[in-house]
């Protein structure tokens, strides 16, 4: 996959996420209007303030989303660079061996 088009699909996800965050909260508060729960202005106040605080403090919905990211990355089965790390020098040792085996051989 063109790297650039992977790094265009995680922002298209991000802002969808936000997207429907923001959708879910303004249902959630209209669904307590219509039970009676908020009044319509409780209701604006509580979607404001929550949106705020994803705006002001976003580190911990980065890290939330960062987290999903990750495991849903797992679940597809998407190696972590350090494992891509380890497989490197596994590999390079295992061609260090053949190389040396080889060169016995010919000797």
């Amino acid at each position: 996959m063109d790297s650039n088009n992977f790094l265009k699909q995680l922002l298209l996800i991000g802002v969808g996420t936000t997207t429907f965050v923001t959708d879910k909260i303004r249902e959630v508060s209209e669904e307590w209007v219509r039970e009676g729960r908020l009044n319509p202005d409780q209701a604006k106040s509580f979607v404001d303030e929550l949106m705020k605080q994803l705006r002001t403090d976003p580190s911990g919905w980065e890290e939330q989303v960062q987290r999903q990211f990750r495991n849903i990355m797992q679940d597809l089965g998407v190696a972590r660079q350090p494992e891509i790390d380890e497989l490197r020098g596994r590999i390079d040792r295992l061609e260090r061996q053949v190389r040396d085996l080889e060169n016995k051989l010919w000797r």
